[in-house]
C-alpha cells in the first residue's frame, strides 16, 4: 500500500539544493557552527574550508581555505560554544583546531593512529577521537592534549555525546551500541540495535532521543532516558551513512548509497521528503537554526573524476 503524506508537508514543492564547489576531491563532511550561519567541509584533498551562508541563500558565498592537514580531513566539529572555531581530523594522524575568521590553526596534537571520527562534548571542553586502529581518544580542549586513551577489542564506528555530556556512545561493527557513563567511561548498557554493524548515531536536540544507521539499511530511533526503541526507519535499501535530525527534532534525514536523501517526521516515522542525490551520500547534516541540509558525497564529473561539490537543501525559489 502506498502511504499518503499528510496535508501539511512541511518541505513544499519550490525548495531546491544550491551547489558550493571548491574541493578538488570528494567531500567526506559537512558541519555547521552553532550559530547556523557558517559551514565547513572536509575533503579527501586534504583541506577543510568556511562557507558563509546567507540562509536566503542570495548573492556569492565567500570561503576560506585551512591549509595544513597531509592526508583526507575525515571528519570536523565545530565548538558548541563557539561560532568560530573548529576542530578537524585526519588520515595524517593530527587533530588541529582552527579559527574560522583567520583560517589559521591554532593547535595541533598528533595522536597514534588515522583518525576518522570527531565530536565535541556538548559544553565544549573536551573533543572525542576515533581512529582506525578503534582507539578512543578523549582531549582536552584547553590545553589541547589527550586525557584519555582506551583501544577496543571490536570494530568502533561513529561516536557521541548526550546533550547533557554524562553518557558517551559508540556504534561497533557488531551491531550493538556501547553506553557509557562519562567521564569514567564504564559500561552503562549494551544495546543489541541492528543486525549487522552500525555506522553513524545523532542526537536529538531536545535530549530525548538518539538514531542509528546501520549496515542492515534501517535506522533505529531510541527514548534516551528509556534506552528502548522506538521504531525503525525503512526506506533506505543501502547501508546507513549519515544520519541528522533538524534544529525541532521533528525531522530526520538518512543517506546511503541509494540515489536519495531521505527525510521522515520523527514522530510518524513517514517520508515527507526525498532529495535525489547522483552518487552515494558520505555526510548529511542540518543547520541549527532552519530546515536547511547540507549534504555531500562520491560525486563524479562526466569523465569520473571527482567533483569536490557539497550541496545545501531547503533554499526557496524567487
Amino acid at each position: 500500500m502506498e502511504e499518503t503524506t499528510t496535508p501539511q508537508v512541511p518541505f513544499k514543492n519550490n525548495l531546491h539544493s544550491r551547489e558550493f564547489q571548491g574541493h578538488k576531491k570528494k567531500v567526506h563532511s559537512v558541519a555547521w557552527n552553532c550559530i547556523g550561519t557558517k559551514l565547513a567541509s572536509g575533503s579527501v584533498d586534504q583541506t577543510a574550508r568556511i562557507w558563509h551562508i546567507e540562509p536566503h541563500g542570495h548573492g556569492k558565498v565567500k570561503d576560506i581555505e585551512l591549509k595544513g592537514h597531509t592526508d583526507s580531513v575525515d571528519q570536523l566539529c565545530w565548538d558548541p560554544k563557539h561560532a568560530d572555531l573548529i576542530a578537524t581530523a585526519s588520515g595524517d594522524r593530527t587533530v588541529r583546531l582552527w579559527d574560522a575568521r583567520s583560517g589559521k590553526c591554532s593547535q595541533q596534537v598528533e595522536l597514534s593512529g588515522e583518525n576518522i571520527n570527531i565530536t565535541y562534548k556538548p559544553d565544549g571542553t573536551h573533543i572525542a577521537v576515533g581512529n582506525r586502529d578503534d582507539e578512543l581518544t578523549i582531549l582536552d580542549v584547553r590545553k589541547f592534549k589527550p586525557i584519555h586513551k582506551r583501544k577496543f577489542g571490536y570494530e568502533v564506528n561513529e561516536i557521541a555525546w548526550n546533550t547533557t555530556g554524562d553518557i558517551f556512545f559508540l556504534t561497533t561493527g557488531n551491531g550493538t551500541v556501547e553506553v557509557l557513563a562519562y567521564p569514567s567511561l564504564k559500561a552503562l548498557h549494551t544495546l543489541s540495535a541492528h543486525t549487522a554493524g552500525c555506522y553513524c548515531i545523532a542526537i536529538a536536540p531536545n535530549g530525548r532521543y538518539f538514531a542509528v544507521g546501520s549496515a542492515d539499511s534501517l535506522v533505529s530511533l531510541w527514548d534516551l532516558s528509556e534506552m528502548l526503541c522506538v521504531r525503525t526507519f525503512t526506506k533506505l535499501e543501502w547501508p546507513v551513512r549519515t544520519i541528522s535530525f533538524n534544529h525541532t527534532g521533528e525531522f530526520i534525514a538518512s543517506a546511503s548509497e541509494d540515489l536519495f536523501i531521505d527525510i521522515s517526521n520523527v514522530e510518524s516515522g513517514r517520508t515527507v521528503h526525498q532529495i535525489p542525490c547522483r552518487a552515494a551520500m558520505n555526510s548529511v547534516e542540518w543547520n541549527p537554526k532552519y530546515n536547511l541540509l547540507a549534504y555531500a558525497g562520491d560525486d563524479k564529473n562526466k569523465y569520473q573524476a571527482d567533483e569536490g561539490v557539497f550541496r545545501i537543501f531547503g533554499f526557496e525559489s524567487t
